[in-house]
Order: C-alpha cells, then sequence, then structure tokens
C-alpha cells in the first residue's frame, strides 16, 4: 500500500474563480470566522463543458450584499443558509494542460489531473482544498499546477500514513504537520528554502543564498527557520 497523504491547501486569491471572489466581498466580514461563509462546493461537467458549480452560503452573506451573488442562481434555502449554482464555460474539455491565460478554475485544475477533493471552502478570498494522495510526490506536481493560478498556495495540514519498522509490529501510523502553527513569513522561508535545495543532502543552495533569495540577512533567515523548525519538532514528538 502507498504511503497516503491528506493535505490541506490554500490557494490566495485564485483567479477566474467566483467561489474564492465571492469570500472575498464585504459580504464575508460580518460571518462568525470560525465558520466558513462559502462551503459544500461542489461541481460538474454538462453538455458542451458547462460546469455547474453549487455552494452553501451563509445567510449573513447573501443579505449583507446580494451583489455578490448578482451571477448566482438560487436554488433552494436551508434554514439560515442558501444554495446557489453558477455557471460558466469550461476552458476545454480534452487532456491538454489549463491554466490561469485559459480561464481555467482551481477546481477544475485539480480535478482534471484526476485528484478528487474532499472538501472545498472559501473565506477571505482563499479557496481551501483537502485532497487524498497517493505520496509527497504527487502532492508536489498539485502545487506546482495550483501555483500559476492564484498569488500563493499554502500548505496549511499535510497528514502523511506511515508504516512503522517490522520491529515495532509493522503497524500503520501518521504523521501530522499542521501549518497553522507557523507564521506566514516561517512558511515562506520554509519554502523558498526548499524549492532552492537547502534541505537537501547535496547539491542544494546554502543558508546565505536562500538568505539572498529572501532578500534577508544570514541571521534573520537563520532565526526563522530555526523558529519554524522548532514548532514542527515539537508537532512531531508531542505526545
Amino acid at each position: 500500500m502507498s504511503e497516503g497523504v491528506r493535505a490541506t491547501l490554500a490557494v490566495h486569491a485564485p483567479a477566474e474563480c467566483p467561489v474564492a471572489a465571492l469570500s472575498a466581498a464585504d459580504a464575508a466580514e460580518s460571518v462568525d470566522p470560525e465558520t466558513p461563509p462559502i462551503r459544500d462546493v461542489t461541481w460538474t461537467r454538462g453538455a458542451g463543458g458547462r460546469v455547474v458549480e453549487e455552494i452553501r452560503v451563509d445567510e449573513t452573506v447573501t443579505t449583507a450584499d446580494s451583489g455578490a451573488l448578482a451571477e448566482a442562481d438560487p436554488v433552494m434555502t436551508l434554514g439560515d443558509e442558501r444554495v446557489y449554482q453558477f455557471t460558466r464555460d469550461s476552458p476545454g474539455t480534452g487532456d491538454e494542460d489549463v491554466d490561469a491565460a485559459d480561464g481555467a478554475c482551481v477546481c477544475e485544475a485539480v480535478e482534471r489531473p484526476g485528484c478528487p477533493i474532499a472538501d472545498v471552502h472559501a473565506v477571505d478570498g482563499t479557496l481551501v482544498l483537502t485532497l487524498h494522495l497517493a505520496d509527497v510526490e504527487r502532492l508536489r506536481e498539485v502545487v506546482a499546477e495550483l501555483d500559476a493560478l492564484g498569488e500563493r498556495v499554502e500548505v496549511r495540514c499535510l497528514v502523511r500514513s506511515v508504516t512503522e519498522t517490522p520491529g515495532d509490529g509493522g503497524e500503520p501510523g501518521a504523521t501530522v504537520v499542521d501549518g497553522g502553527r507557523l507564521t506566514p513569513r516561517q512558511r515562506e522561508v520554509l519554502r523558498v528554502a526548499y524549492e532552492h535545495g537547502y534541505f537537501e543532502y547535496r547539491g542544494g543552495a546554502n543558508a546565505s543564498e536562500v538568505a539572498a533569495a529572501l532578500d534577508i540577512a544570514d541571521s534573520t533567515f537563520a532565526e526563522h527557520l530555526a523558529n519554524a523548525q522548532a514548532k514542527l519538532v515539537d508537532e512531531f514528538l508531542a505526545p
């Protein structure tokens, strides 16, 4: 059995995404921050490549700014929630690549390579996706595909199933990394260090080169990296 990865990705300000745009509207500001204002996002491709995307919205959003839903069709009311549908043209129906220039939506970009999405919601202009993938390498590919569709892609949480060594009984376990414990700057430092090969055994960039790429002093890079690594180690070793 493959190692298995459950990842929660946040795509900030994705292009061509009406759901993310709606969550960024002033209408979403009065919603409880613990409850995503836009949730239960699903989509299907119909005849001629037309895509229908359905969302469940808190009533507060609809009453605060009805104009934010001008391009959506109301479907039904469920207590204090409303269900709406957006209909759009897909940039393509074949196997060709899709990107922001083609008017691709993030959801389609993830789905096309064969990655079903377990959960989708949107907050403050950010689309948050949860996926189950075969391995970390596939996660890297998905992040690379999404990187062109928004301002940046952030891995907020990563759960990786592992198998203990035979001496430990060979029982499956899980390794969890909660990116929410890191500050945005710490996540950026880790991302840039990783992209430049800093964590590779041989051949990657050294600390000075990564610091230069971040336009910060070597000592500042070392401080951010140490703090981020300490949080991640604590995440792994906490009882």
